[in-house]
């Protein structure tokens, strides 16, 4: 999905209210219905202030939206000659990164490792670091560590394929670096800048960066799937009761295990297996294993 302005996208999260957003409850909703059952006299929490809720509820949508809520986004791009491509302003880190083929199907890039992109700062014939009249160091352009990597031609392409056989030296390779024993690219991000730098056997291909969001982007995306709505209550009470003073420890430790089995109940319920589907992915596996 390409990146949209705040409306288009507060419209598309109310399309999904209308289909199939029932799933979701939204985080307003869990705020209030927290301070209506969790608080107030001869309940849980005595006393607390809905901005004390609200801040410790986006706090565990954004850390459980890590692992435990499928909070995966995906976008789509075309990989331009220069070979890098701006992250997602609401990126936090990336789960899969891959380009797609004629058919659709997506074919996995690995990052690498020995690589960056540093700053590039001019140097004297002498070897001296250059200053501006600010105190501050002169810089190219561009690294020449980065020049080199997106000008480098990956030592494993498409062309070694042979009668449907990726190695056509089977047997011969040894010493190889793993991350380079395959053909579908390589790429690595550059936090400083904010953005992905793809190998030159990417350019113009269509990608896709499977990434992890915090959930808190927009307003219209803060919600909570019911399946995790339990654990949410428990993170919320565990966070306010440990933040107070003169508390049990008894009474702090019991709601942290009871937080602790919500967010496990929560995994398990969002894994969304299912049983046939299991059986018959096992029944494949089972198949290769007797050839």
């Amino acid at each position: 999905m390409a990146l949209l302005d705040n409306q288009t996208e507060n419209q598309y999260y109310n399309n999904l209210t209308l289909l199939g957003g029932y799933q979701f409850t939204s985080l307003d909703d869990i705020i209030n219905q927290f301070m209506t059952v969790y608080i107030g006299e001869d309940k849980l929490i005595s006393k607390a202030s809905r901005t004390d809720v609200g801040f410790h509820a986006q706090r565990g949508l954004a850390e459980m939206s890590f692992d435990t809520f499928k909070s995966i986004k995906g976008i789509e791009l075309v990989v331009p000659p220069a070979l890098a491509i701006t992250l997602p302003q609401d990126y936090v880190n990336y789960t899969k990164v891959s380009w797609v083929d004629s058919a659709g199907i997506k074919h996995l890039i690995y990052p690498i490792a020995k690589t960056s992109n540093p700053r590039s700062v001019k140097q004297t014939a002498d070897g001296e670091i250059g200053f501006d009249i600010t105190g501050s160091a002169t810089e190219n352009s561009e690294s020449t560590t980065w020049a080199n990597y997106k000008a480098g031609t990956p030592p494993e392409t498409q062309d070694n394929y042979q009668n449907d056989t990726y190695w056509p030296l089977d047997g011969s390779r040894y010493g190889l670096d793993p991350q380079h024993a395959q053909a579908n690219g390589s790429f690595y991000i550059d936090s400083t800048s904010g953005k992905i730098h793809f190998s030159s056997n990417i350019s113009g291909k269509t990608v896709i960066l499977d990434y992890i969001s915090d959930s808190l982007g927009t307003p219209a995306e803060m919600r909570v799937h019911k399946f995790a709505e339990e654990a949410m209550y428990k993170w919320i009470s565990h966070a306010i009761l440990s933040g107070k003073s003169n508390i049990p420890e008894y009474q702090v430790n019991r709601l942290k295990r009871e937080r602790f089995a919500a967010v496990r109940t929560a995994k398990l319920r969002l894994s969304n297996l299912k049983l046939e589907e299991l059986t018959q992915i096992l029944r494949g596996k089972s198949k290769q294993i007797k050839h």
